[in-house]
């Protein structure tokens, strides 16, 4: 057998019918059509592209727990304090009122007498010129202390008040209504009397009324107050502090009146 006379058909495709060659193409054809596109490239695995669970929200923070943050219990106010009594009310009591336990008439001469009269000290005029009284009971501090005591001119126009007190090795005198009935200061500064340094003050007292004086002596100054008036504020410093001679017998600490009944009552000290 030979192939003369006849077309080559390496397929063999010219030996079947056109009808089965249409068929087989278009079932190739639908085949190809078939098939599954390939998947969707996945994203690439980070730590940003993977979604997170969401997490619940964190509960508040929750204050240290110390003495400040723990709450205290209130405490109901406290109860106001009591005013501070006042300096003639306080401190040591120098005068009982009864007898002169602790105190000596002044030796001035021919001082007048000296009675305890319904709690108060009189001291009557004499044939001289001064009468008082000194203490004698001791412990006296020579600063940072008060003294208090309450005076009356009774008779006479000269002072019903001369206080002498102790300051450091010396003493001092607090004249109070004299030279005439009106002068207040302190006797002395370099041997100036309360007449004559810069202590010098005038004012009015009547007879019979009671005057609240209080005295008090620090490291720096000397003040004294009338009622509620200060009548004194000084700074001796280095100056020579001393008394007069007339009322060297009150020393350490007494009182006067020159020339004058004077009654005094409530004589206290108290230190600062």
């Amino acid at each position: 057998m030979g192939f003369r006379g006849k077309r080559f058909d390496p397929m063999g495709l010219a030996l079947l019918p056109l009808a089965v060659i249409a068929a087989v193409m278009m079932v190739g054809l639908s085949l190809s059509g078939c098939k599954e596109p390939p998947p969707p490239a996945q994203p690439a695995i980070t730590d940003k592209a993977v979604p997170e669970t969401p997490k619940p929200p964190a509960a508040p923070a929750q204050p240290a727990i110390t003495d400040k943050a723990v709450p205290e219990t209130p405490k109901p106010p406290a109860a106001p304090m009591p005013p501070a009594a006042p300096a003639s009310e306080d401190g040591r009591l120098l005068f009982d009122g009864k007898t002169l336990v602790g105190w000596k008439v002044s030796p001035f001469g021919d001082e007048g007498k000296v009675e305890i009269e319904n709690g108060q000290l009189i001291l009557n005029r004499g044939k001289g010129d001064l009468t008082g009284v000194t203490f004698t009971g001791g412990g006296l501090p020579t600063m940072n202390y008060e003294i208090s005591l309450e005076a009356m001119r009774a008779e006479g126009d000269d002072f019903f008040c001369g206080l002498t007190f102790p300051v450091r090795d010396s003493c001092c005198s607090l004249i109070v209504g004299g030279w005439g009935g009106t002068l207040v200061g302190l006797s002395c500064f370099d041997y100036m009397d309360a007449a004559n340094n810069e202590t010098t003050k005038i004012l009015q007292f009547a007879n019979s009324r009671w005057y609240a004086i209080r005295l008090r002596v620090t490291e720096k100054k000397i003040e004294a107050w009338i009622d509620d008036d200060q009548v004194v504020d000084a700074e001796p410093g280095e100056r020579k502090i001393s008394v007069r001679m007339e009322v060297e017998p009150s020393q350490p600490l007494g009182v006067a009146a020159w020339q004058t009944k004077a009654a005094i009552r409530n004589i206290r000290l108290r230190p600062l």
